[in-house]
């Protein structure tokens, strides 16, 4: 999938967002700067929530409580061992709400399994190439239109 740009990125968190059930786990990769937080963006904002919506980097979780759907923004970036990942709690919010995870990988190679895996990449002029990993729990949600 090809997106021309932030707008095309937002919309398509927006669509992901009319999909989410809860449990739901939906993991960020990419570059700095490939989209990943826009995507959230649109995502949060589609769910409901009219404030700013700041990057987690800092914080490493964002929760979102108060949504149609509660919803956690964690970035991982900053993780130094993905055994640090098990103090966050990730899981709690999964049992009526869904998780969004940027810098999934910084979580360890088992972390996340049974997540919708999205990935940006360059792509010419500008855009980006999104690819995805679909397992079965989203086959039918997935590309959301």
């Amino acid at each position: 999938m090809i997106l021309a740009d932030e707008a095309a990125t937002r919309a398509l968190g927006a669509r992901l967002a009319a999909r989410l059930r809860p449990g739901d786990i939906v993991t960020l990769s990419g570059a700095l700067g490939a989209g990943k937080t826009t995507l959230a963006r649109g995502l949060i904002a589609a769910l409901g929530h009219e404030g700013e919506v700041p990057s987690p980097s800092f914080a490493l979780v964002q929760p979102y409580d108060a949504l149609n759907l509660p919803l956690w923004h964690a970035d991982l970036y900053r993780l130094d061992d993905p055994a640090e990942l098990d103090e966050l709690g990730l899981e709690t919010v999964l049992a009526d709400g869904a998780l969004l995870v940027e810098w999934p990988e910084h979580g360890g190679a088992n972390a996340f399994p049974g997540a919708l895996r999205l990935a940006f990449h360059e792509a010419p002029g500008g855009a980006r190439r999104l690819t995805a990993q679909v397992p079965a729990a989203w086959e039918d949600r997935w590309p959301p239109q």
